[in-house]
This record gives structure tokens, C-alpha cells and sequence, in this order.
């Protein structure tokens, strides 16, 4: 360990030896074995931000993962959700890559024709800019009521005239009056703090109204630590989940599965379920992960430094050899990579397609954000893709402006 310590970046710690006396939120167990710290990181990673000083300024937290060997669930244990700021300046949305619309539409396609979801009410907790829950309203002429704070109405025209409520609000008691037939829950899950108390109160707002559908969407955790992806770690995220842990926590809570599986080139869990009365044992291959996660979570720290160390070293050296390189994609995986490996000079502009980022700073190291037309006066010799399932479309937009940086895949 001692080897592996000297070579990562200031701030970063891969010490498996301590474990916290703490409940695990996702299972009460007692204990969390700590195995990755990183200090000093943006408490937001897609609020955009005006110029560099503030940007360089932004509120900054530490981040310490704890693992549950009961249940598999990884938290941070650093986590203060106080210090958030969720509204209509936090820029998630991935609508503007035309293959993750596809996916999209295709994950909607497929719900609403395998649950024949057609003249029900949908309500979709964290809803973003709308999206997806107008897509699903659309696709089976459905009903909606969608609850997030960082909503904008200007930002879904589509929604205009059909039959959607938008609440800007976070979902809590508050809303637990709603009835729905179908309960949407994509990439929120991981932002929240007491997962089971917050799956208990969708579970209790339920009540006896069995044949209501769940849909719930997280990041994998279990490919982050079998890639020691430390990119993929970021304060925003205070929950990670592999699909056991996941459905351990659902049964938990009062819910037989239906489906749970990965997807978006097995980065997502999908799970799907329905409240049931009394309690339910695992039954599916995706559930029986426990050995699995153990596994992954004592290689991350292998893998990780790994990673890190290879990262490092190359930027140092393309800097050296005069190369410029760009990064694409200004999300929380830029920011994690960014914030975690502290580059100097080595990297100044970050692409993105989306119009609202372009011309904003990365925070907490000040990377301009800037358009993919850019780059034909810029020329970079290496461009660092952020997510490798983009790396086509960003292929094919760099060939229709005669660009031809190396691409280099996380």
C-alpha cells in the first residue's frame, strides 16, 4: 500500500484499513470498511459557472466511500447535503447527444409496450428538464406529473399542451398524497443520502395500491471499481449501487422485482418492481453479487492507482512533447478526472455539445467549456473522451469539420 500511496495525487487516498463504526443507510447494518478518500473536490459538478475565479472558488468538500459487507451499498461517508444548491443553473441533461436520445426513446418504447403503460399517470421523481417523462406521455398517451428543482419550462417546449404537471420542488411527505400508476426514478437515487428511508417513503405513499408500477435507473458501481473508474466518483454522488445492493434494498423496503439488468453499454441498472405485502427472497442472477462486490472493491485499489499513475504520467508527457489536448464532455465525469488528478497547464478547453455549457468554467479548476466548432481553429492533437459510448458521434462530428485529433478513450 505504502507504493501505491507515494504515486497517487495530492489529497487522494486508497486506505483500506479503517473501518467506520456507522449504520449503513441502505441496510442498518453497523460497520463501513473505508477503501477511497479524495479531498478538496466541488460539492457541484454541473451548476454552470460564469468565469474562472469562480469557478476555481466554488464551495469544496471531502469525499470518503464506505462499504457495507452486508449488503454491498458503497456511501459517502463525508456527505452533507446542506451544501447543494439545486435549481434551474444545474445543467444535467444529456439531450443533445443524438445516441442518447436514441437510448432514451428506446428505454421508453420498451416500458410502455412491456407494461402497457397507455391512459395512466406517470410521476417521475427528479425529473430534470422533462424529457423522458414527456416521451413516456407521448408514447402511450399517458398522463404526468413530474417533481425536480432544477426544472426549467422554457427548456421542454414539447411539454407544452399535453397533459404534464411540473413541480419544482424535491419530492418529500409533502407529495406522498399523489396517486400513480407508473413511479419514474432515473439518476436521482445516487444523490440521496438515506436510500432506504427515502425508498420506504415512495413504498409507505404507495400504500395498498399493489399493480403500481416502479422504475427506478442508478449508475453501476460494480464496473467503476472492477475499472478503478475514479472519474466516476463525485461528491454529487453519496450512493452507488450494484445491482444486489439495489435489490436488496427494494425488497427491504416492500417490493418484488420484476426485472433488474444493466444497459447503456452496462452502465446503468434498470430494476423494476411492484410493491408487494409481504416480504420477498432474491430470485434473479443479478442479485447474487455479494462475493462479486468484495471482490471488486479490494481490486479498486489496484486498479485505481493504476489508472491514475497512467493518466498522470501521459498528460505529462503529451504536455511536454507540446501536444494540446482537449477533453469532451464537460459533465461530472470531466470534473471527477479533472478535480481528482489536478492537472497544471496540461489541459485548457473542455468540448461540449451543450449550448448552455459552452462558454462556462469547470469547477474547481477552471477549464474554459467551448463548442466542438472550436477545435477548427484551436487543432488539438489528442482529444480525451469522456465516456466511451460517445466516442462514435464524436468521431463523425470531428470528421465533418476536417479535425482529426487522437482520440483517447476513459
Amino acid at each position: 500500500m505504502g507504493e501505491l500511496t507515494r504515486a497517487l495525487p495530492k489529497g487522494v487516498s486508497l486506505d483500506t484499513g479503517t473501518r467506520l463504526e456507522r449504520t449503513c443507510p441502505n441496510c442498518h447494518s453497523n460497520g463501513l470498511q473505508i477503501f477511497y478518500r479524495v479531498d478538496d473536490i466541488p460539492v457541484h459538478s454541473c451548476l454552470l459557472i460564469t468565469d474562472k475565479e469562480e469557478a476555481l472558488a466554488c464551495p469544496k468538500a471531502n469525499l470518503q466511500l464506505g462499504f457495507c459487507d452486508s449488503c454491498g451499498f458503497i456511501t459517502n461517508t463525508q456527505f452533507d447535503p446542506s451544501v447543494h444548491n439545486y435549481s434551474a443553473e444545474y445543467e444535467e441533461t444529456q439531450g443533445f447527444s443524438p445516441r442518447f436520445n436514441a437510448f432514451a426513446r428506446s428505454l421508453a418504447q420498451r416500458l410502455v409496450e412491456k407494461y402497457d403503460i397507455h391512459g395512466k399517470t406517470i410521476l417521475e421523481i427528479g425529473c430534470g428538464k422533462g424529457e423522458f417523462l414527456t416521451l413516456m406521455c407521448e408514447l402511450g398517451n399517458n398522463r404526468g406529473i413530474g417533481i425536480d428543482p432544477a426544472f426549467a419550462p422554457e427548456r421542454n417546449p414539447a411539454a407544452a399542451g399535453t397533459q404534464i404537471e411540473f413541480i419544482q420542488d424535491f419530492y418529500s411527505e409533502r407529495y406522498a398524497d399523489m396517486e400513480a400508476d407508473v413511479i419514474c426514478c432515473r439518476h436521482t437515487l445516487e444523490h440521496i443520502a438515506p436510500t432506504s428511508e427515502f425508498i420506504r417513503l415512495i413504498r409507505n405513499a404507495i400504500g395498498k395500491r399493489t399493480d403500481t408500477l416502479v422504475f427506478f435507473e442508478v449508475p453501476d458501481m460494480m464496473r467503476v471499481l472492477r475499472e478503478g473508474a475514479f472519474w466516476d466518483i463525485y461528491y454529487e454522488h453519496c450512493s452507488y449501487f450494484t445491482t444486489g445492493s439495489l435489490a436488496r434494498l427494494f425488497r427491504s423496503a416492500g417490493f418484488k422485482i420484476d426485472d433488474l439488468y444493466l444497459d447503456y453499454d452496462d452502465q446503468y441498472i434498470m430494476i423494476t418492481a411492484y410493491p408487494t405485502d409481504s416480504p420477498t427472497l432474491a430470485s434473479l442472477n443479478t442479485e447474487s453479487d455479494m462475493q462479486a462486490s468484495m471482490l471488486a472493491r479490494e481490486e479498486f485499489t489496484e486498479s485505481c492507482s493504476n489508472r491514475m499513475n497512467w493518466w498522470r504520467t501521459t498528460l505529462e508527457q503529451w504536455m511536454t512533447s507540446g501536444r494540446k489536448v482537449v477533453l469532451w464532455g464537460s459533465g461530472s465525469k470531466a470534473v471527477a478526472f479533472l478535480t481528482t488528478l489536478k492537472p497544471t497547464d496540461q489541459i485548457e478547453y473542455v468540448v461540449d455539445i451543450n449550448p448552455y455549457k459552452q462558454g462556462r468554467y469547470i469547477p474547481g479548476t477552471g477549464q474554459k467549456i467551448v463548442s466542438p466548432g472550436f477545435l477548427r481553429e484551436y487543432r488539438p492533437h489528442i482529444g480525451i473522451v469522456m465516456n466511451p459510448v460517445y466516442r462514435d458521434e464524436i468521431q463523425l462530428s470531428l470528421a465533418k469539420m476536417n479535425v482529426s485529433p487522437k482520440l483517447v478513450t476513459l
